[in-house]
């Protein structure tokens, strides 16, 4: 019996199948000006797509995996995020990669410490999900950056916060110091140090955090954080610390990278959202440090104290499924596992 089936396509041009019967040579042939073509020979087979985009597979997630499946079955695992194959009686990835999240937060500057000083920067921060790929058994250098000194009733200036970096992936820079009293602005760094009084404040780093607030005629600015510039300062009132921004990647939302606020003469200059310290009010209030492991910024001071410290940096990775990586603290959360770097270490996929 031989023969052919002739469709009319609504895309333009037609689909034609043909099935032939003749001693090992059966087949089924679906040529297509759109692109399609499926071709089997004896039993053995073989099939593309003849245009340039993807085919899609059957997807669903471990507890879906069919109970019986044949040899050679193939399917999309949504729990663990990779393909697999059925071989004998057990589910098998395919290859030896798979896709991460990742959090890098540098730390934040310390704060300026004479006579009214701005608000450290928030450490630069980057994100990126499930674009990544990590082969297993790789290992992953990560480095977790201390936060900038405050600066000194007789120096000033806050100190930049150290570089944090995950691997060859990413590394974030460390927020600018804030700046002191004489001609003194805010440092650069990933998100910039706040102004000293009358001073201007330092930029930040694009893609990863903003610029300071100057400072005002009687206070100090507030520093940059990820989520926005510093406050300028007032009159009486330092300049608020910008905000940091918000991540889920622990399973609840946490906010990280925010700028410190500056010194006022009255009233103290609020940290941002993100660990950011509050400046001093005055001799009166003394200035908090950034918050570790978050990347804020240290606070600015009044001439008779130091500037506050910034808050030390952090590395978090996560990926879909169970534990497949080893280093930092491991827990998980909605289906994920979560690797926390507060200190410097090894990530091993």
């Amino acid at each position: 019996m031989a023969g052919s089936i002739s469709l009319n396509s609504t895309l333009g041009g037609t689909v034609v199948i043909t099935v032939a019967d003749s001693a090992n040579t059966n087949y089924l042939t679906i040529p297509a000006a759109n692109g399609i073509a499926v071709h089997s020979v004896a039993n053995t087979g073989y099939g593309y797509a003849a245009n340039t985009g993807a085919t899609i597979i059957a997807s669903g997630n471990t507890a879906q995996r069919p109970s019986s499946a044949a040899n050679g079955s193939i399917r999309w695992n949504s729990s663990n995020n990779w393909v697999e194959f059925y071989s004998g009686n057990v589910w098998v990835q395919i290859g030896n990669t798979y896709g991460i999240d990742y959090l890098v937060v540098a730390a934040g500057g310390g704060g300026g410490g004479y006579n009214n000083g701005g608000g450290g920067g928030a450490g630069g921060l980057t994100y990126s999900t499930n674009v990544v790929g990590v082969t297993s058994g790789s290992a992953h250098t990560i480095t977790i950056g201390a936060g900038g000194a405050g600066g000194s009733t007789s120096t000033g200036t806050g100190t930049l916060g150290g570089n944090t970096s995950f691997g060859t992936f990413a590394t974030t820079i460390g927020g600018g110091g804030g700046g002191g009293y004489i001609n003194v602005t805010g440092g650069s760094g990933g998100s910039g140090g706040g102004g000293g009084i009358g001073n201007a404040a330092g930029p930040g780093t694009s893609g990863q955090g903003n610029a300071g607030g100057p400072g005002g005629a009687g206070s100090g600015g507030g520093g940059g954080g990820s989520g926005a510039i510093g406050g300028t300062g007032g009159a009486t009132t330092g300049g608020a610390g910008g905000v940091g921004l918000a991540y889920t990647i622990i399973g609840s939302s946490v906010y990280y990278a925010g700028g410190a606020g500056g010194c006022g003469s009255a009233s103290i200059g609020p940290g941002g959202s993100g660990g950011g310290g509050n400046g001093s009010a005055g001799s009166v209030t003394l200035p908090t440090a950034g918050t570790v492991n978050t990347g804020g910024g240290g606070g600015g001071s009044y001439a008779t104290n130091n500037g506050a410290a910034g808050g030390s940096g952090v590395v978090i990775i996560r990926y879909l499924g169970s534990q497949r990586g080893t280093g930092g603290t491991i827990t998980s959360s909605g289906g994920y596992t979560i690797h926390s770097f507060t200190s410097s270490g090894t990530f091993t996929a």
